[in-house]
């Protein structure tokens, strides 16, 4: 169960490196729950508008999966994204043309082969500093 559930959280990082929101039904729950750090994102509808909104703002937005562990019905996956913050969106403001490389780990709950839940941790001031969001100290 344990290499299974690797491979579907594994898998939920490809489809995010491919920039395929409508893919994300292959992976999650109708009724999953993503816990950003701002905010949580809730039902799969949901986190395809999200999804989107990221992808408007940074069009060539890759993740690396850097480790994989599982236990029971839970993955944690440490990864790193890159982007370059090209679109406008009322979230990120005003493209900046910044570069952005985040590192963060994430907590996937699986059950009946889907992504119900997870919960992301990152820099979140990091990212907005990168962005020009937010003056760095």
């Amino acid at each position: 169960m344990a290499e299974a559930n690797k491979d579907l959280a594994c898998h939920s990082w490809e489809l995010a490196s491919q920039c395929a929101p409508d893919l994300l039904e292959e992976v999650y729950a109708a009724d999953s729950v993503w816990h950003e750090p701002d905010q949580d994102v809730h039902g799969l509808e949901e986190a395809k508008q999200y999804y989107s909104t990221c992808l408007s703002a940074f069009p060539d937005l890759s993740f690396t999966v850097e480790d994989v562990i599982a236990e029971g019905d839970k993955v944690v996956v440490r990864w790193t994204v890159r982007g370059t913050h090209e679109g406008e969106t009322e979230a990120f403001g005003s493209p900046t043309g910044n570069q952005l490389e985040q590192e963060g780990i994430t907590i996937h709950r699986i059950e009946e082969d889907k992504i119900v839940e997870e919960w992301e941790r990152y820099d979140f001031l990091s990212f907005l500093q990168q962005l020009g969001l937010v003056p760095e100290q």
